[in-house]
């Protein structure tokens, strides 16, 4: 039996290793709350926002984010790639994702804004059209991902090799064009 929770505001919680288990939350606000500890299990999230929110190393397997926004959290070490892939929706603003992974996920249309992502695995990913607003994405890894019309304009360091990543009509800024010519050791200026 699911416990079902609609339009609840939840502040400054830390939450036990199964305390979010078997529940669905809808249209509810977490501000400031921590979800380190949390092993998720059948968890479903459904136009929730979390604010200033503490995941880090989370293990999120089997957790349904359905039109989840995510302002200012830490997420670093997060498995996304276990996420229930139905209706799979969510926005990321200043955040920090560092060493997280979306491998395989279909993200299109998703927002990073003003992100880490270092080192994140996008590998195989479904990119396209996705935008990557004033992220750093050193070391982040995009083999065999589509991002057809994802727009990378004003992020940086990124590293991609276009005949491993698709990659038509994505949108890159001058200044980027370096990351997509390492492989070739040409040198921009």
């Amino acid at each position: 039996m699911t416990d079902y929770f609609l339009d609840i505001e939840y502040n400054n919680l830390t939450y036990g290793e199964e305390e979010v288990n078997f529940k669905e939350f809808e249209c509810c606000t977490f501000n400031h709350c921590d979800f380190s500890q949390c092993v998720f299990l059948a968890v479903t999230f459904i136009d929730c926002v979390f604010n200033d929110c503490n995941f880090n190393a989370t293990k999120i397997n089997y957790v349904a984010l359905r039109t989840v926004t995510f302002n200012r959290c830490e997420m670093k070490e997060v498995n996304f790639a276990m996420c229930d892939k139905l209706i799979f929706d969510i926005t990321f603003n200043y955040c920090v994702l560092d060493f997280s992974k979306f491998y395989t996920l279909k993200l299109k249309g998703t927002s990073f804004v003003h992100c880490s992502l270092i080192a994140v695995d996008f590998m195989s990913a479904d990119l396209t059209e996705v935008v990557f607003d004033a992220c750093d994405l050193y070391r982040s890894e995009f083999t065999k991902a589509i991002a057809n019309k994802a727009n990378f304009k004003t992020s940086y360091n990124y590293t991609i090799d276009p005949t491993k990543t698709k990659i038509k009509k994505a949108i890159f800024a001058l200044t980027g064009l370096k990351g997509l010519l390492t492989k070739y050791e040409v040198v921009v200026e």
